[in-house]
């Protein structure tokens, strides 16, 4: 289930404007981390993590960590912060930050 290019600018877009939800630090990722993360995709299916590690190849390391755990898919890496993508086919339309944000496409 690879992403298109429209796609990931779509997500781009509305991942702009968000705020991370998940925050992973030198401990690692540990069961809560997974926790959390699993529930926050399947919340809002697209989510900013924060990789708050000094080294680029840590984090990248790290952030693949997180992607093969979750299911999910990385849209963007820009730095610290990581845009991740995973489809709930039973999202919340209140909560799902793509049925949100799915018109406005960074266009206010």
């Amino acid at each position: 289930m690879s992403l298109s290019q429209a796609q990931k600018k779509a997500f781009r877009s509305i991942g702009h404007h968000l705020s991370p939800v998940v925050t992973v630090s030198e401990n690692g990722v540990s069961e809560g981390v997974l926790a959390e993360l699993d529930r926050a995709l399947a919340d809002h299916e697209l989510i900013k993590v924060k990789l708050a590690l000094p080294e680029r190849d840590d984090r990248a390391a790290m952030l693949e960590e997180l992607l093969a755990a979750s299911g999910a898919e990385r849209v963007q890496t820009i730095g610290k912060m990581a845009l991740l993508y995973r489809r709930n086919p039973q999202a919340n339309p209140k909560l799902s930050n793509v049925k949100r944000f799915e018109n406005h496409h960074g266009r206010h």
